[in-house]
């Protein structure tokens, strides 16, 4: 656990993306396997151990030291198992086992132990740590090592770090499990490449630069509307068939509808949605689209019912070819792509899949208005692709372009604030905010209808954060209730009707936009002004 423990930290502490990618290639070279396979797995977040939880540990550190200290310890470093690391007591008796612990019989031990036994078998790992390898088992066995070290960075560094194509490496990842001995042996020239062709592996989307301020011509781009669902990838290879999600992990679970309808060899790039009011036929576009809070009732959920697949079933709105059968599309101008897919779909189940239509506009200008005009729940702006761009993996510069609608706004009051994590631990930077529930603002109480902790710079996060300590009414833990004073004027992409929350709304990607020091909470909006929002 040493290596990796003093990796975590060096990587905590390393600015530079080249260092980065330094340090995780040296520890691969140095390290054995299996230990530098469930690294890579924990770094890129592929490392499952289920019978860790954070009650658990809190409950092991409570039971060890005082309680209130340990929360308010938390509560000022921003990081449970920063925390747990730094006041684990020493054990009375010297541990019987001096064996040093790798990664590898950390990894062994925590994947097969129950719920029940978990408990004492952490503490013991515990117990024979020092307070560095303490912090990196804690973060190993939770899955959240927050380190500054993204998927693909890890990936890049593997194969910086052996002479391989990091493309070739994200082809066949996730057809692989951790600890990837195959990948390693191919990596140090001891076995052959892995290959997808009889496997369902994700390949790496191709993603959209913002527009921003930058105006095209049709001639040369496509438009085509941007769906508010959650962009899949779908793999049928094999007789098997899986979603990916943007990140590459595996939701087929949660989908198990569109799954079985796709059974058609290729791969394709799309929109997973769920049905909307729009009930029987097809699901022609303008016609079924729920909105992005319909689906987000069946994200990740392992075991799906019966009743959730009758209320709201979900298909895909298609958007691109990868693979036509075992032909690799790729390469070919999206107009070719646009071509095969159409092709593709009409063999495709109806009721499940669709192909995302060209919105048909005679120049840029005329494109601005039918945007302007979009307030579609379903909709969250428009795409424009480059009618000869090839289908490559990241952000290429002048292919496509993303352009979202603008965002709706509300002014809210601040009700709650809590203290951020990492950087932020020692600042109060996520809040609660509310609106009226009478006919006119000021009139009944408020009530929340978001949090956010984005949109604002470091300098109005310190200015809240002020105002937070200055105008405390009540404490709940780590939650401080304030004066109804301060009126934040919130943007979101859409809002919705909701049963979970009291307010019966829920914002889409609430954040700050301004701090409005200039407006009395009184004259903040009202819950019904909100609703005449929802879509």
């Amino acid at each position: 656990m040493h290596a990796f423990a003093a990796l975590l930290d060096s990587l905590i502490y390393t600015r530079g993306r080249n260092a980065k990618l330094k340090l995780i290639g040296d520890y691969l070279r140095a390290t054995p396997d299996p230990d530098r396979g469930w690294a890579m797995a924990a770094l890129t977040g592929d490392l499952d151990l289920p019978a860790v939880k954070p009650a658990l540990i809190r409950a092991l550190i409570e039971s060890r030291v005082d309680p209130v200290l340990f929360r308010m310890s938390r509560d000022y470093v921003g990081d449970t198992a920063e925390t747990v690391a730094l006041l684990w007591p020493v054990p009375d008796a010297p541990p019987t086992d001096v064996t040093p612990l790798t990664v590898g019989t950390v990894v062994d031990r925590l994947m097969h132990l129950s719920r029940s036994d978990a408990p004492a078998a952490l503490a013991e790992m515990l117990d024979r740590l020092d307070a560095e390898e303490r912090f990196a088992l804690l973060k190993l066995a939770t899955g959240a090592l927050r380190v500054g070290v993204s998927a693909r960075l890890a990936k890049q560094a593997l194969a910086d770090a052996f002479g391989l194509d990091v493309e070739a490496v994200e082809e066949v990842w996730h057809g692989l499990a951790p600890p990837y001995p195959t990948l390693f042996a191919w990596a140090e020239g001891r076995g052959a490449q892995p290959t997808p062709a009889d496997v369902p592996v994700f390949r790496p989307f191709m993603l959209a630069h913002p527009l921003e301020e930058l105006r095209v011509d049709l001639a040369d781009y496509a438009a085509e509307w941007k769906w508010d669902g959650i962009r899949v990838q779908l793999v049928h290879v094999a007789g098997a068939t899986r979603l990916y999600s943007r990140t590459g992990d595996d939701v087929t679970a949660a989908f198990p509808d569109v799954a079985a309808a796709f059974a058609t060899y290729g791969v394709v790039d799309g929109e997973l949605m769920v049905r909307g009011d729009a009930q029987g036929g097809g699901i022609a576009e303008g016609e079924g689209a729920g909105s992005f809070n319909a689906l987000q009732q069946r994200l990740g959920r392992k075991v799906v019912s019966a009743k959730m697949l009758a209320e709201a079933p979900a298909f895909v709105r298609l958007y691109d070819i990868l693979f036509d059968g075992a032909e690799d599309l790729r390469a070919l101008p999206w107009t070719e792509r646009r071509a095969r897919l159409e092709a593709f779909a009409a063999r495709l189940d109806p009721t499940r899949f669709d192909v995302s239509s060209v919105i048909a506009a005679d120049d840029f200008t005329a494109l601005e208005g039918i945007r302007a005009g979009a307030r579609d729940a379903a909709i969250e702006g428009v795409m424009l692709k480059r009618r000869d761009s090839p289908y490559v993996a990241g952000r290429r510069a002048g292919l496509w372009y993303k352009w979202k609608r603008d965002p709706l706004t509300a002014d809210c009051v601040m009700m709650y604030a809590q203290r951020g994590n990492g950087r932020r631990s020692s600042w109060y930077s996520d809040y609660t905010f509310g609106c009226w529930t009478g006919e006119q603002a000021g009139e009944g109480e408020l009530l929340p209808v978001g949090k956010a902790y984005q949109g604002i710079t470091d300098q109005e996060i310190a200015q809240l954060d002020r105002f937070v300590r200055q105008h405390t009414l009540n404490r709940f833990g780590p939650v401080r209730e304030v004066e109804k004073s301060l009126v934040l004027e919130v943007a979101f992409d859409s809002i919705h009707e909701s049963k979970r929350h009291k307010s019966g709304l829920a914002m889409r990607f609430p954040r700050i936009a301004r701090i409005r020091t200039d407006k009395p909470a009184a004259e903040a909006d009202t819950l019904a002004a909100l609703k005449r929002l929802v879509t």
